[in-house]
């Protein structure tokens, strides 16, 4: 089977990511490139030897290109992946889903209407640490999950941007909607949700601008920091912390205390999973490194992806289960702005 894939957004997520992971994918067997600053669709087309569509609408219209990768900022993603849908293309939307609960629930509709696939790029659900975490919770080997932390930083946007400056449209309210909390808090309450098998329903939090400053060196509009207190649904309480002010090193770590010992993630670089048992016991797992933005390594989403495609397998990371990590974003976002708890 031959696919032809098509990606919206010429920034560095297709650059190091989609475009070489499809480029990988033995059954996709080219792709077209669209950005409204066509230098930069030109270039990547060069790279991955692929070609240029000069408008979405021929890009959409086109009736070879079987799958989109919507790699455009956020505030797009629900006008090209509901559009993508409508012309009949399976989507790999960048997360998050979007910036409203409305927008999501349109492009849910308009993943129902097409029967097409929907995936949402939540790529910590397919590392091997992650998911053998989640093996080790789900055998009960460890009683029952009792509480958590977890946390995602590192040095800025602005360090990993197309553009490496501050003008990166990361730091903008408009474009980005949510700051640290939607570049990588997303990600680890999709984690949690993935690992415990269970969804965040109540949440408290704090946020900042503490260090960040835009272009024109003000403080920037959204937060580089934010801290939360989370209840899931099963009763479960822990912690998160997200930041884009991690000047060192990056930090992608996780630490799930249950019943009969302690499962800590990505904590050690020499192991991925550290597991301490109740008496003492020390079992350490040595698995892949986790993927940083110093070290692009495959995530696996774009082949997890094809897959679905190719075999009419349901999605690994779903429109639902995005639109759940969305509503709390939400929730902590409203919690950090109105000092109170909020139910999600």
């Amino acid at each position: 089977m031959n696919i032809k894939a098509g990606i919206i957004g010429c920034g560095s997520i297709a650059k190091f990511r989609h475009a070489p992971e499809y480029k990988a994918n033995p059954y996709v067997s080219e792709i077209v490139f669209y950005d409204r600053n066509r230098e930069r669709s030109r270039a990547l087309a060069e790279m991955f030897n692929g070609s240029v569509a000069s408008t979405v609408e021929e890009l959409l219209a086109d009736p070879s290109v079987q799958v989109i990768s919507d790699c455009s900022s956020n505030e797009n993603h629900h006008v090209f992946s509901t559009r993508a849908l409508q012309s009949g293309k399976h989507v790999l939307c960048e997360k998050p889903i979007s910036l409203t609960i409305e927008h999501a629930n349109e492009m849910l509709d308009a993943q129902k209407k097409s029967g097409k696939k929907l995936m949402v790029d939540h790529n910590q659900r397919f590392t091997r640490g992650h998911q053998k975490a989640k093996e080790i919770i789900s055998n009960g080997e460890l009683g029952k999950v009792l509480t958590f932390r977890t946390t995602f930083g590192h040095q800025g946007p602005e360090h990993w941007g197309v553009n490496k400056t501050n003008s990166t449209w990361f730091f903008k309210k408009d474009r980005s909607g949510f700051g640290v909390a939607g570049d990588l808090g997303i990600h680890k309450l999709d984690l949690i949700h993935y690992l415990l098998d269970d969804e965040i329903e109540q949440v408290s939090a704090f946020q900042g601008a503490l260090d960040k400053l835009d272009e024109n060196g003000s403080p920037i509009e959204v937060c580089d920091n934010i801290v939360c207190s989370l209840k899931t649904r099963d009763g479960r309480l822990g912690t998160a912390s997200f930041s884009w002010t991690y000047y060192g090193e990056e930090d992608n770590s996780t630490i799930i205390y249950c019943e009969k010992g302690i499962l800590k993630i990505y904590h050690n670089p020499d192991y991925q999973i550290e597991v301490t048992t109740k008496d003492g016991e020390q079992i350490n797992y040595k698995l892949e490194s986790i993927q940083t933005n110093d070290n692009q390594t495959n995530t696996g989403v774009i082949d997890a992806f094809i897959d679905c495609v190719r075999l009419d397998k349901d999605p690994i990371v779903t429109g639902q289960d995005a639109l759940s990590s969305l509503k709390a974003v939400l929730g902590i976002l409203e919690a950090a702005e109105t000092y109170t708890v909020v139910k999600v």
